[in-house]
């Protein structure tokens, strides 16, 4: 059974910083890339980050970008999500997700396993 299990969530001050890591289990992502997305309440999923198989493509949001940084750990079989900067608008649930491919992908489509979900909430 394929598991993402993500943690490191939690509750911090705006101008804070969190690290999330997700683990997985029960097959290796090592050859696919893998992403994180983010879940607001009332919201739509909306994509974070991605990191291809390798680590050596990343992509990220728009409102993301210079604050947070992916990065994986093929040897554990780990990705993590540095979130540094954090604003209150980035409160929400983060969901770790293992992609099809190889390569970097935004879209929510492309990715086939998913984590539970970790809540992260930023008070201003």
């Amino acid at each position: 059974q394929v598991q993402l299990v993500e943690s490191g969530g939690g509750l911090v001050q705006a101008g804070g910083s969190l690290r999330l890591s997700c683990a997985a289990s029960g097959r290796t992502f090592s050859s696919n890339a893998m992403g994180w997305f983010r879940q607001a309440p009332g919201k739509e999923r909306e994509f974070v980050a991605a990191i291809n198989w390798s680590g050596g493509t990343t992509l990220y949001a728009d409102s993301v970008k210079g604050r947070f940084t992916i990065s994986r750990d093929n040897a554990k079989n780990t990705v993590y999500l540095q979130m540094n900067s954090l604003k209150p608008e980035d409160t929400a649930v983060y969901y770790c997700a293992g992609g099809r491919d190889l390569g970097v992908v935004g879209a929510a489509s492309e990715y086939d396993y998913w984590g539970q979900g970790t809540q992260v909430t930023v008070s201003s």
